[in-house]
């Protein structure tokens, strides 16, 4: 029986207005590598389980009807199911298409192409899975243009095409996915593996439109330390080139360190974001005592994206219409 405990663990708050706020960090654990996404009108979190390589066996989803109360849904995706995976699942990275739920996940940390392992695959009925591999073997499972194929993220461009951006160790590629998800496909161009690396790169991508702009966001520094943290570019294609312009999310001596690796929840009737990312807590040394965090990301009237304050408030109830 799948395990659904609603979790209590997220610190209530009054503001002065009366709002309910959840505080940071949003549900108890160590993780990490949030993905936000909404789903069947709820707000779902799928992270990583921040253990040592070896533990990182699984994957738990948290869902919330209004960013504050969490449940908690055990193993939706156990490595049992993925066969050619054993160890570092990490990364999620979700999309809804017809009916179904995708599952991205990269597995193995390879560290070259004689390794098995990489980017894989894993479809669902419901939100909460249980998800199955789909393909028996990974996406990717190579290098190309110096890209470790982890760290993916999956954007479904208004045309209909749907992107995968991933990359490890300083590369950055873009591909575009075949429309059932079982592979890579040219794009207009011939290109198969497109690179995209802006400067100061490192992990963790993400895209997004907005305005007709092509949003690129990533993580810099070392996911261990204490710089870890969150830039962007704009370019008016997705396939770039990407300028950098900074940094938006970064370490908070008052509050935490070693903010990055995050996700968004875009609240379309107003146009809200949330950056769902994880951080690291005061005085604590070890990489993998990570934690999930929710605070408001704004843009200013010329789109650009301002600095994110990290708080230990979290944000107000919010749930969908």
């Amino acid at each position: 029986m799948r395990l659904r405990t609603m979790l209590g663990c997220a610190l209530l708050a009054l503001t002065t207005a009366g709002a309910v706020q959840a505080g940071n960090p949003v549900f108890p654990g160590w993780y990490a590598d949030p993905e936000a996404a909404i789903f069947e009108n709820q707000y779902w979190i799928y992270p990583t389980t921040s253990l040592r390589y070896s533990e990182q066996q699984g994957f738990d989803a948290f869902s919330s009807p209004d960013l504050v109360h969490w449940t908690k849904h055990a193993k939706v995706l156990d490595i049992k199911a993925i066969s050619w995976a054993k160890k570092a699942l990490w990364a999620p990275a979700l999309v809804n298409k017809d009916g179904k739920y995708y599952f991205f996940f990269a597995a193995n940390d390879i560290q070259s192409d004689k390794e098995l392992g990489g980017i894989g695959v894993a479809v669902a009925d419901k939100p909460d899975g249980p998800f199955k591999d789909l393909l028996g073997k990974p996406l990717i499972g190579a290098f190309h243009n110096g890209a470790q194929p982890i760290d993916q993220f999956v954007f479904h461009d208004d045309d209909g095409t749907w992107y995968m951006i991933y990359g490890g160790w300083k590369h950055a590629n873009i591909v575009r996915l075949k429309p059932d998800f079982t592979g890579v496909e040219p794009m207009a161009d011939g290109t198969v593996y497109k690179e995209i690396t802006p400067e100061k790169y490192v992990e963790g991508p993400l895209m997004f439109k907005r305005n007709g702009h092509y949003y690129l966001m990533w993580s810099e520094g070392g996911w261990t330390g204490p710089d870890y943290s969150v830039a962007y570019a704009i370019a008016d294609k997705p396939t770039g080139p990407f300028k950098r312009i900074g940094k938006i999310l970064q370490q908070d001596p008052a509050i935490a360190t070693g903010a990055g690796h995050h996700s968004l929840f875009h609240v379309v009737d107003d146009d809200s974001w949330y950056i769902v990312y994880h951080r690291h807590p005061l005085g604590d040394t070890d990489g993998n005592h990570r934690q999930v965090a929710i605070d408001r990301m704004v843009f200013d009237k010329d789109g650009k994206i301002l600095p994110v304050k990290m708080t230990n408030e979290g944000v107000p109830a919010r749930r969908l219409r």
